[in-house]
C-alpha cells in the first residue's frame, strides 16, 4: 500500500522550524518508516511573506505556499496539520488561532508557558476533534523508546532514583547583556527552565511518571531552587528534587533531580567526556544516557552482576554522498544524518492517519501535568512573566 501523503503547515520561519523543516525532506523509509509521507505545502512568517519564501528554498521546499500573516496561513485548505515554532511566550495564542482555524497541531515545547493555557488548548482542540500535541521530540527516539522498555521490562530492576541535567555554559552576562535574547527575554518566556529544564523533566516523567500503568501515574511533589538572571530576572539556574509518589507494590516513592543552567554546561569540552547526563538507577543496575539531553546518541547499562552494556543510536538520514546537511545553531549533523525531528514528525502523521487525537509516548495528560510541575517550580523560584504572556484570553496580540 502507497504511503499516506500528509501536508505539513509550518508557522514560523525561526532556526527550529528551519531544522524541522529540513528533517521532513528525508525519506521515512529511511528510518522503517512506510505508512507515511511527509509533504510541506505552505510556511508563514510573521514578518514577511519574502522571509517565508526565503525560509522555503533553504529548507528545499521552493514549491510550497509563502504567507506573510499567520491569519491567513491557517485558512489554506491544503494544509493537514502546522507544526509551530515560535517562542512558547507565543504557543497559546498561535494554537489557539490553528486549532479554531480547525487544523491538527504539532507545537514545540515548552507545550504553553502554564498549566491554564494547556488545558484550554486541550478543550478547544477535543471541542474541535483535532490532534494536539507537545513536540518534545526526544520522547520518540528510538534511544528513548529502549530506555523505557529497559525499565518496563525490569532489567534494572525497580527504579527508585533519576538524575537528569541539560545545562549549557553561555556567559550571560556577555552574551545576552541587553536582555533582548529569547533565552533571557521575559516578554518571550525566557530562562533555563521552560527552554532547557523541559529537557530535564522530560526525563524525570518519561523514566518515573510514563512507564507505570496509567492508573498508578500521579504528579510528583516539587521542591525548586532557582537562581535569577540579574538583567531580566528570568531564571538562569534552577535545580528540582521530584518526589513521585508509588504504591508500595511498586516500591514506594521515587526521586528524581532535574537541572538545568544557562551559566554552567552538562558537557563543557562538548565531546562527551563528562559522563552521563541522566542516570535512572534501579535496584539491580543503571542506564546511563549521554549529553545533550535533547539529542543523545548514546547509552550504556550496568547490571549488578557486572554486564555493562554500551549502544549508539546514529540518527538516520539519505547518508554520506546525499549532500544532505542539517542541525541547530551551530551544530551542524555529518552529512546524510538528519537532525532526529523526523521521529515526532512520523507520529503525529500516522496519529492523523489513524484517527487518534494525541501522541502515544507523550499524551495530553502528561503534558499538563508537566505543566503543572512548572508552575510549581516557578512559584517556588518567584519567577512569573508578563500578564500578556500568562493570559488565558485570546486573541492577544503580542
Amino acid at each position: 500500500m502507497a504511503p499516506k501523503e500528509i501536508r505539513w503547515g509550518i508557522l514560523a520561519t525561526g532556526g527550529i522550524a528551519q531544522t524541522f523543516t529540513k528533517d521532513l525532506t528525508v525519506d521515512p523509509t529511511t528510518r522503517g518508516v512506510t505508512k507515511v509521507k511527509h509533504v510541506v505545502v505552505a510556511a508563514a512568517s510573521s514578518s514577511s511573506k519574502k522571509r517565508a519564501e526565503d525560509f522555503l528554498k533553504e529548507c528545499n521546499w521552493p514549491n510550497a505556499k509563502a504567507y506573510g500573516s499567520y491569519e491567513d496561513f491557517v485558512k489554506d485548505p491544503n494544509i493537514d496539520v502546522i507544526y509551530i515554532a515560535t517562542p512558547h511566550s507565543h504557543h497559546y495564542q498561535n494554537a489557539m488561532l490553528c486549532l479554531e482555524a480547525g487544523k491538527n497541531v504539532l507545537c514545540e515545547k515548552a507545550f504553553t508557558v502554564n498549566a491554564a493555557q494547556a488545558k484550554k488548548l486541550v478543550e478547544k482542540a477535543r471541542e474541535k476533534n483535532l490532534f494536539l500535541m507537545e513536540a518534545v521530540w526526544t520522547r520518540w527516539f528510538p534511544l528513548s523508546i529502549y530506555v523505557r522498555e529497559q525499565i518496563t521490562s525490569g532489567r534494572i530492576g525497580t527504579v527508585y532514583r533519576v538524575q537528569a541535567d541539560l545545562s549549557m555554559a553561555d556567559d550571560p552576562d556577555k552574551t545576552y547583556a541587553d536582555g533582548k535574547n529569547r533565552m533571557v527575554n521575559m516578554d518571550l518566556a525566557g530562562g533555563a527552565q521552560l527552554d532547557l529544564g523541559i529537557y530535564a523533566l522530560t526525563w524525570c516523567f518519561q523514566t518515573l511518571y510514563h512507564t507505570q500503568p496509567a492508573s498508578e501515574r500521579k504528579p510528583p511533589k516539587v521542591q525548586a531552587a532557582m537562581k535569577h538572571f540579574s538583567v531580566t530576572g528570568s531564571d538562569e539556574s534552577t535545580t528540582v528534587l521530584l518526589t513521585f509518589p508509588r504504591s508500595e507494590k511498586l516500591g514506594g516513592d521515587a526521586h528524581a533531580v532535574a537541572m538545568s543552567s544557562i551559566r554552567v554546561a552538562t558537557d563543557p569540552a562538548k565531546k562527551n567526556v563528562a559522563g552521563p547526563a541522566i542516570r535512572i538507577q534501579g535496584d539491580k543496575g543503571e542506564i546511563q544516557v549521554f549529553p545533550p539531553a535533547f539529542r543523545p546518541l548514546d547509552t550504556r547499562v550496568i547490571l549488578s552482576d557486572g554486564t555493562v552494556e554500551d549502544k549508539h543510536w546514529a540518527q538516520p538520514g539519505p547518508g554520506k554522498g546525499s549532500g544532505f546537511y542539517n542541525g541547530f545553531g551551530e551544530t551542524i549533523q555529518p552529512e546524510g544524518e538528519g537532525q532526529g525531528m523526523f521521529w515526532e514528525a512520523d507520529e503525529a502523521a500516522v496519529a492523523i492517519l489513524e484517527g487518534r487525537k494525541e501522541g502515544s509516548f507523550l499524551g495530553l495528560e502528561e503534558s499538563i501535568v508537566i505543566m503543572e510541575t512548572m508552575d510549581e517550580i516557578r512559584k517556588q523560584g518567584g519567577l512569573k512573566y508578563p500578564d500578556k504572556i500568562e493570559t488565558l484570553n485570546y486573541p492577544v496580540a503580542l
